[in-house]
Parts: C-alpha cells; structure tokens; sequence
C-alpha cells in the first residue's frame, strides 16, 4: 500500500454560513491513511461564508482559501480547485452534510492499493436502505441510464458529488461547464480513456430546498443536454491536455 501520497480534498462553496462552521470543524477532523490537502474555493457566496472561512483556526497544516471575483457556478470553482490542487489524488467534497465524509477513507482504499485511476461513491450500491427524496432519485437514476447509454460506462450513480481522481488525470481534461453539468462532462471525458474505474458505496443524506439545496429540475434539464453535447456532439473536440500521460490513450485514438 502506498502511503507516501497526498490527497486534496476541493470544497465549492457558496451561501453555506448556517452550517458552514460545524462543516469545517467536520472537515477538519477528517483522519485519512495519507496527509490530506483542503482546497476551498468560495463562488463570490452573499453570506458570511468567506468571513467564516477566513477566520477558521484549522489544524490542517495544508490550506488553500481562494475567492471568485463573480458567482460562476459549481463547475467553475471545482475546475479552479483542480488546478490550485496539488495532490496525488483529487476529490470533490460538498460543504454540508449530504454526504458523509467519513466514507472517504474506504474510497481512498484501492487507490493506495494501486488497484484504480478513479473512483465514484455511489449512493444507490449503499448497503444500507436509505430514503431517498423521489423526485432527485427519479432524475438521477434517468440522467444515469442516458449517461450508460451515450458513454458506454455502466455506472449506478453518474451524478455522485465524490468523484476521486488521480491528479495526472484530473488535471490534464479540458473542464468548460460552469454550474451542475460538471458531472455528465467528467463522464463522458473519461469514459473515452483507459483508465480503472471503481465504484464505493456511499451514503447520502439529501437536503431539502428549505435546508439549503441548489440544484433544481431546471438543472436537470441542463444535465440532459451535457449529456448529449459532450457524448454525441462534441466528439471531436480536444477533450484532453498534451500533457495526460500516453497511458491512459486507448491505441488508435484521434481525439486528442
């Protein structure tokens, strides 16, 4: 098992100051097998979420604080977080409770084993019967299906927030999306590598529009037309940065 990596954790965050405190002390805590790297990226939040942020005493020795000068969306401050980043593994953390982060240290397992290049948390391979709010559930299992069919990975949960990569990946795919389509892009980029995908089971807590939830059915929507853009229409496009290791290129590609 290699233990001489560094893991960075990216948390977007944007209009978080009800929670945002116990979410940090959470974080913080947060005991993985490898020295870990927290990369918060505030999306311009109208609260006190940057204050907050600012002022947290951390006992995480490796921090990076940055703000968008404008609300951007999800994707951009992910996509500013792969590239502040510096570990040699890269994962997307939410900055509430929705997902538990105590699940992390199972999906770093077959990275340090040598076993992965990424790995999905799934919130539907959970052993635990957990209940899921129907119109999300519905969605999510809908967007997953066409993502299957389109990208030809077979992947219970597309739309999972944890998304760990290792970092010569992450960081050398051409990321556009702005707001929630970062999900089917990712997808659909690296469904035409060769890479090992794994997918950990997860558990999930969802939140409600009252709790603070964002992502809404117009975003839904949105997650449809990324899905058909970058699978079908967007094919020859340069997904992909000279600089990926020749590794990952399936033999005879053209796309690069």
């Amino acid at each position: 098992m290699n233990t001489s990596q560094k893991i960075s954790l990216i948390v977007p965050i944007y209009n978080e100051e009800s929670h945002l405190l116990d979410f940090l002390r959470k974080v913080d805590e947060l005991n993985l097998a490898i020295p870990k790297q927290l990369v918060f990226i505030d999306d311009c939040s109208k609260d006190k979420s940057f204050e907050i942020l600012n002022s947290y005493s951390f006992n995480t020795p490796d921090i990076k604080i940055l703000q968008q000068d404008i609300n951007r969306g999800k994707g951009a401050a992910i996509r500013k977080g792969f590239e502040e980043a510096d570990g040699d593994i890269i994962g997307v953390q939410d900055a509430d409770f929705e997902y538990d982060m105590d699940d992390i240290p199972r999906i770093l397992t077959p990275f340090l084993s040598g076993k992965v290049d990424i790995v999905f948390g799934s919130r539907y391979r959970s052993e635990n019967n957990q209940v899921h709010r129907t119109f999300h559930y519905l969605v999510n299992r809908f967007l997953t299906l066409m993502s299957n069919v389109l990208s030809g990975l077979y992947l219970s949960d597309m739309e999972t927030c944890y998304k760990f990569f290792k970092s010569e990946i992450i960081k050398n795919i051409q990321l556009e999306s702005n707001r929630f389509g970062f999900e089917p892009e990712i997808t659909a980029k690296i469904a035409r590598l060769k890479v090992r995908i794994q997918e950990v089971p997860i558990s999930y807590y969802p939140r409600s529009y009252i709790e603070g939830k964002k992502i809404t059915w117009k975003d839904g929507i949105a997650a449809l037309k990324h899905l058909i853009y970058y699978n079908v229409f967007a094919s020859k496009k340069k997904f992909f940065k000279p600089e990926l290791p020749e590794k990952y290129i399936p033999k005879g590609s053209n796309w690069l």
